[in-house]
């Protein structure tokens, strides 16, 4: 859970929603086929969550990681990208627009999107 204080109170917002608002961002961008689980923790969750709710799976909070550091978030995303698209190029896209994303919802600065390429597919996005 991040907080933080404005003029008229504290703000409380979940994990779990900077973590869709992310991974949605992220997969929006040209190139990205998936989120990646970042950890053993995550797969096992994803299995167990796709396994009793196969008919409404959404993958779009796995391979997202949010941490506060001094007042900022620090953002690291596991993806994997299309076969053949240039990986750099891809993200400082996703940087760019995950940084816009959370800039312009909530307000909060970003001092950092760190882009994980875990994987490589031969489907096109």
């Amino acid at each position: 859970m991040i907080k933080y204080e404005n003029p008229n109170g504290y703000i409380e917002i979940t994990n779990n929603y900077f973590a869709k608002l992310v991974g949605n961002a992220a997969q929006s961008c040209f190139g990205v086929t998936r989120m990646v689980s970042a950890n053993t923790v995550q797969t096992i969750k994803t299995a167990i969550k796709n396994r009793t709710q196969k008919a409404d799976f959404d993958n779009s909070n796995q391979g997202v990681t949010i941490k506060s550091v001094n007042g900022a978030l620090v953002v690291d995303l596991s993806i994997a990208v299309s076969y053949g698209v240039n990986i750099s190029a891809i993200a400082d896209s996703i940087v760019n627009k995950v940084r816009y994303t959370i800039e312009s919802t909530t307000d909060l600065k970003v001092s950092e999107v760190n882009v994980h390429i875990e994987g490589i597919d031969n489907s096109i996005n």
